[in-house]
């Protein structure tokens, strides 16, 4: 029978919001242009005759290099002149030198790690010459080992978003990077094996939180990831939708994404190459983050399209992994929704459960990092079994007010998983602060109608219950440690080898730590 156009406008009004089409939106894509090509990298022996020339300098010696004797000199004079002592971070740029259109002198003395240093120093490079349009040579004295890592330093600095900037865009030069050694065959092994997938994985940490989240929301984000895996060997992905969740009983992360036209997702991507039980890593995937009935304020709110940067980098670590055929067994998790005002939206003073059956009184639905993470991780345990979990999430305001931007956050219940995420960090230069886990603020998180609440309201040491929420998920016996990422997901300013904009933060220190974790 035919309805009357009424009664479909009130069927259509009465249709919950999550079985809503995920093709929400205007329908019309933002552009179908993809981001513009960096220069590609490689390794020689000798450093060509004109173009961009790159010293390392150690000290204020000019690298033997096989130079002609009177570039070398001028080279020299200008080096005194300027008092160019080589120090890590310095650099001295000359023009007019010979047939060269610009020779750049670079320091790398330091006390830091060899490795940390050239790799800070390709950053720097990359992101100095970004617009030089010339061929580039890197030279000094440079061992394979320097060279990958130099190519690794190059391959972050050299980052660009710019898909969206068509009528403005400006063509970027893509002349070929050379860095030069004596062993370029070796070089060129190491980077094959390892440094081109770190790169490729922070890349796609950075893509991910770098797109609006009319373009990335849950099942876009499944979507971009299988992209990123297809055709790497011995990965299986799994995704859990409303449907079932609903099943699993997951009302925790349902519970986010049920405002929003575009529902929930979670992504679960494991890696099996090696023995024993996995690490599992898992991450917040708010792909808009509105603060729900609990709205936030307007000003600054368009960075919450960047509040899926844990589950972008728990996912890039296993890319890295999965790619470098890591003798490893690793899964990700993505927990993944939107946090919209809609008229299905939860309110605060629902109670939710999780998984496990544990409730949950929601006193504000801006604290929905932690929700989505309790489903998220009950899950993986429940499944996977593993030696060990991590959560990474751009979790807490008080983090940033704790740390800044210069730290993430360490909570750890586990000495052994958290001394490794330290080591990882000192190797990796993603540097992280310990902090306390007291269990008094367990206490404070008690609910007086269900099991636990969801903040404490009044203030408090925010950073520290939130992890301690998210703790509460994870049985005792689960080594398990949590980075609170709020402060260092994105890059107000560049550092080395982070161009301003999404940081890609947590790939390089979860792929080190998998790699070197010890039960």
């Amino acid at each position: 029978m035919r309805l009357p156009l009424l009664t479909l406008a009130l069927a259509s009004l009465a249709a919950p919001s999550m079985a809503q089409s995920v093709s929400a939106g205007s329908g019309i894509e933002a552009t179908d242009a993809a981001n513009s090509a960096g220069r590609p990298i490689g390794f020689g022996t000798s450093i060509a005759p004109d173009g961009v020339l790159v010293l390392l300098m150690a000290d204020a010696s000019i690298p033997n290099i096989g130079l002609d004797p009177a570039l070398s000199a001028a080279l020299k004079s200008a080096v005194d002149a300027a008092k160019f002592e080589g120090k890590a971070g310095s650099a001295l740029t000359l023009r007019g030198m010979g047939k060269y259109a610009r020779i750049q002198l670079v320091g790398v003395a330091g006390d830091a790690d060899a490795v940390r240093r050239m790799r800070d120093a390709g950053g720097k490079i990359a992101q100095d010459l970004r617009e030089e349009a010339f061929a580039v040579s890197i030279a000094g004295n440079i061992s394979s080992t320097d060279a990958a890592a130099l190519a690794v330093g190059y391959g972050l600095g050299q980052y660009r978003f710019d898909r969206y900037k068509v009528a403005t865009k400006t063509g970027l030069p893509t002349q070929k990077v050379t860095i030069v050694t004596a062993n370029p065959q070796a070089a060129e092994a190491e980077w094959t094996a390892r440094g081109r997938a770190l790169v490729e994985a922070v890349t796609l940490s950075r893509d991910l939180a770098s797109e609006p989240a009319n373009v990335l929301y849950p099942e876009a984000f499944v979507s971009r990831v299988r992209e990123a895996f297809a055709g790497v060997a011995n990965v299986k992905i799994e995704v859990l939708d409303v449907a079932a969740m609903q099943r699993l009983k997951m009302g925790s992360i349902a519970g986010v994404g049920q405002g929003a036209r575009r529902p929930p997702r979670m992504l679960l991507v494991e890696y099996t190459g090696g023995q024993g039980a996995p690490l599992a890593l898992v991450g917040k995937g708010i792909t808009f983050d509105s603060g729900g009935i609990s709205l936030k304020p307007g000003s600054g709110m368009w960075e919450m399209k960047a509040d899926m940067s844990g589950a972008a980098s728990a996912v890039g670590a296993v890319l890295s992994l999965a790619k470098s055929n890591a003798p490893v067994n690793v899964v990700a998790v993505a927990a993944l929704a939107e946090n919209m005002p809609g008229g299905n939206a939860q309110r605060p003073g629902d109670v939710v459960r999780t998984m496990s059956g544990k409730t949950i009184e929601v006193l504000n639905t801006d604290a929905e990092g932690r929700l989505v993470l309790a489903d998220a991780t009950e899950y993986v345990i429940s499944r996977h079994k593993p030696a060990g979990v991590v959560t990474i999430a751009t979790l807490t305001g008080a983090i940033v007010q704790a740390l800044n931007d210069e730290y993430a956050g360490l909570f750890a219940r586990d000495e052994a998983l958290g001394g490794a995420l330290l080591s990882a960090a000192s190797r990796t230069g993603e540097d992280i602060w310990r902090m306390p886990l007291h269990k008094n603020y367990l206490t404070d998180l008690k609910s007086d109608i269900a099991d636990i609440k969801n903040v404490v309201e009044g203030g408090g040491p925010g950073a520290g219950i939130g992890a301690t929420f998210v703790g509460y998920f994870v049985d005792a016996a689960t080594p398990w440690a949590h980075l609170d990422i709020a402060g260092v997901n994105w890059a107000d300013r560049p550092d080395a080898v982070t161009p301003k904009g999404a940081s890609g933060w947590g790939v390089r220190i979860l792929d080190d730590m998998v790699r070197n974790w010890k039960k």
